[in-house]
């Protein structure tokens, strides 16, 4: 939930305070006193388990063969949890949690009617870690799953993510200020950095050398608060046994660094959507050295040090120039060895990245590509092949932008996870899971996380049937029938059609009769039966009434019932399309009838659950401003990426509603605003007889998201009376 103003400037002030003392630890070093005392584990299980974290203890065993280990063992009120890290004692606790007291977290609801006393496990419960790398989180995180998120929040998904296994997570909050202090070094003045800064929601792609400067400039106290929250997110990861993966220096510099830096050489870099690109420094030259030097000196003072670094070299059609790509490879790989003795050089494999001219450059034991397309294409089948054997992980990202529809391709990773990590010659090293928002589809979230802890081929059938007892407590036909049917349809996906992401609905749609999704770059069609999957939804209304009570069932009831009215759209859309070609009036005046109550109806569903109210996004925005101007300006900074994303040039190549979401305020605004207004006009056309009017809707999106009016920030209803509503209305 968004912090009021008061409670915030006090968190905030603790987190700062927090930063001052943090910046002169080590990079190992414990975190407040009172997690380090308790250790990484046991403070994550009495922030997870509060009325049971006293029965469990936790101790450190060493590794096995190089190989991450747990075991848990104990009797009925005394649990005791071994393993390798804090986090992998936590990944045992997961799994006795799930297999022997059928309890449940996620990074999206959790199901946790334990017993007073915790129960002894059958046998002791084993589990080895099969990947070394566990890499969680994209680089988009930090924009589309929400940039104005507090500790709060973060220290939860910490506690999850270690939860389920990862041990290497990306961390960019606050690069913002590290960019900011490296380049006064070299000539610039405060004003002129935070003028190139883009604000908080968009920076993801400032540190792919995408854009700079964009909405507006942010505040030296909002630098540092960001500064202050990422240093307490990569202390809190050490000490739960987990690498902060931190951004690495690969020549992103502001406009104008040769001239304040005479000799130095840069490549400019164009436009990308509507933005000017930063310009790119030659990594060959000694200004580079200097450069990356002052970087990893300030980001080991504000963050600490990490043995991983994140870097993607001409990311998206960036321009070498007349610069040798190996060459630049080599620049870059050398300035981090020399900061950094032995730390690994992380690059998404994304696209035609990297190719063979970066991967062939460097030394491949301190290479990792976290691959993002292992589920997307067919034709991607030997890795090995395509990075020269560089090591990879084996990646997903079944989400783009943020979207809320469910599915994921699990038969893939079912059958290709273990077949490329036993084939002969694998360099696969690990799992990676990016979807480009994070907190959505939780069942996928545990299934990919459990790929690395799992021996030998995972069989989906018994694992949603697992997946179905714990998440709600107990055994219940129609619970197992519900998510036996969504593992035959929204989770049954494959890349036979070349996407990893489900379809988008049309209700978030820029409104035109033949929509066929509302993000440019997003499947054209269900990849699965609608038909077939709506039983689901009757199916979770008939849950025992005993194991509806936790967030983790209201979470799967109001996705099922959100996802089955908007494949709605899908069907109606094209009945509307009809009446107005045939010029029926009156039928298309009753189907834009319904398509509009279905709007409304989806509306007041998605606003029974806080993580879907349009309202928290922007008042957790609003929270980190200093005065109501800068509040202003990052709320359009956070908005604005959920609908025009950019400028008028990006919307209309495709930008606009690349992030869109049914969340209450989203869908019964700007959504609704937009297809009212179109039905209008063409029921306009109808009876006049003439073609309809164009309708500027960058216009009018902008407006909206500078203005969208009285927004929700507290949950309002019941989600399961709204599901009922929503089954019954689907009949």
């Amino acid at each position: 939930m968004p912090l009021g103003r008061r409670t915030f400037l006090s968190a905030l002030a603790g987190t700062t305070a927090l930063a001052a003392t943090a910046c002169s630890r080590t990079a190992g070093a414990a975190g407040p006193s009172g997690v380090a005392a308790l250790g990484g584990a046991q403070a994550a299980a009495r922030r997870l388990l509060p009325g049971h974290w006293q029965q469990l203890t936790f101790r450190a065993t060493p590794e096995k063969a190089g190989q991450d280990v747990f075991r848990v063992s104990g009797e009925s009120g005394r649990i005791t949890v071994e393993g390798s890290t804090p986090g992998v004692q936590l990944t045992g606790l997961r799994r006795y949690l799930k297999h022997e007291a059928h309890a449940n977290i996620t990074w999206a609801g959790e199901q946790l009617n334990l017993p007073k006393l915790l129960p002894a496990p059958r046998r002791a419960i084993t589990g080895r870690a099969n990947a070394r790398h566990r890499f969680v989180l994209n680089d988009t995180n930090d924009g589309y799953t929400g940039a104005y998120h507090d500790w709060s929040y973060w220290e939860r998904e910490l506690d999850v993510l270690a939860l389920h296994g990862y041990n290497e997570v990306l961390v960019y909050v606050g690069a913002d200020a590290l960019y900011h202090r490296v380049f006064q070094e070299f000539g610039y003045g405060d004003d002129e950095l935070r003028q190139w800064i883009p604000g908080p929601a968009h920076q993801p792609w400032w540190l792919l050398q995408n854009m700079a400067g964009f909405p507006a400039p942010v505040s030296g106290q909002l630098l540092d608060a960001r500064a202050a929250l990422g240093r307490r997110i990569a202390d809190r990861a050490r000490e739960l046994g987990m690498t902060p993966v931190l951004p690495g220096y690969f020549g992103t510099v502001p406009r104008g660094f040769a001239e304040k830096n005479p000799g130095a050489k840069t490549v400019p870099q164009g436009d990308w959507m509507g933005f000017r690109r930063p310009d790119w420094l030659d990594p060959r030259g000694s200004h580079f050295a200097r450069v990356a030097e002052a970087f990893y000196r300030r980001q080991d003072q504000m963050f600490g040090s990490s043995g991983l670094y994140k870097m993607d070299l001409l990311h998206e059609g960036g321009k070498p120039g007349d610069v040798p790509v190996p060459d630049a490879a080599r620049g870059v790989e050398k300035a981090l060895q020399a900061a950094r003795p032995g730390a690994t050089w992380v690059i998404l494999g994304w696209q035609h990245n990297p190719p063979k001219a970066i991967t062939d450059a460097v030394d491949k034991s301190r290479m990792l590509v976290v691959d993002g397309l292992s589920d997307r294409f067919t034709k991607i089948t030997d890795r090995e092949s395509d990075w020269g054997s560089t090591p990879y992980t084996f990646g997903s990202i079944w989400n783009f932008g943020g979207h809320t529809a469910l599915g994921a391709n699990t038969p893939d990773w079912a059958a290709l996870y273990e077949k490329w990590r036993t084939r002969p010659g694998s360099t696969m090293a690990g799992i990676s899971l990016m979807p480009e928002a994070a907190d959505n589809n939780p069942a996928a979230f545990e299934l990919f996380s459990e790929l690395a802890w799992t021996e030998g081929e995972l069989d989906l059938e018994e694992w949603f049937e697992t997946w179905a007892v714990a998440r709600y407590g107990a055994p219940d036909a129609h619970a197992g029938a519900a998510w036996d049917i969504l593992r035959r349809t929204a989770y049954g996906t494959t890349r036979a059609d070349e996407w990893s992401e489900a379809a988008d609905g049309l209700f978030g749609a820029r409104p035109g009769l033949s929509a066929d999704s509302a993000a440019a770059w997003s499947p054209e069609q269900l990849r699965y039966s609608a038909a077939e999957f709506e039983p689901a939804l009757t199916e979770l209304l008939a849950v025992a009434p005993a194991l509806r009570g936790s967030s983790a069932y209201r979470r799967d009831l109001l996705d099922v019932a959100r996802q089955a009215l908007s494949n709605r759209s899908r069907v109606l859309l094209p009945q509307i399309k009809e009446a107005y070609d045939a010029g029926d009036g009156a039928r298309f005046k009753e189907l834009t009838g319904t398509w509009l109550t279905l709007m409304d109806l989806l509306d007041r569903l998605v606003a029974t659950d806080s993580r879907h109210l349009l309202g928290r996004w922007v008042a957790d925005a609003r929270a980190w401003g200093a005065d109501a101007a800068e509040r202003d300006r990052l709320a359009y900074d956070q908005l604005s990426l959920l609908t025009v994303w950019g400028t008028r040039e990006g919307a209309d190549a495709g930008l606009r509603d690349y992030a869109n979401r049914e969340w209450a305020g989203l869908v019964g605004g700007l959504y609704r605003l937009r297809w009212s207004a179109y039905f209008a006009e063409l029921a306009a056309a109808l009876k006049e007889g003439r073609e309809p009017k164009a309708v500027d809707w960058f216009a009018l999106e902008d407006k909206w998201t500078r203005a969208p009016g009285r927004l929700l920030t507290e949950p309002e209803g019941d989600t399961y009376r709204l599901a009922v509503e929503v089954a019954r209305t689907l009949k």
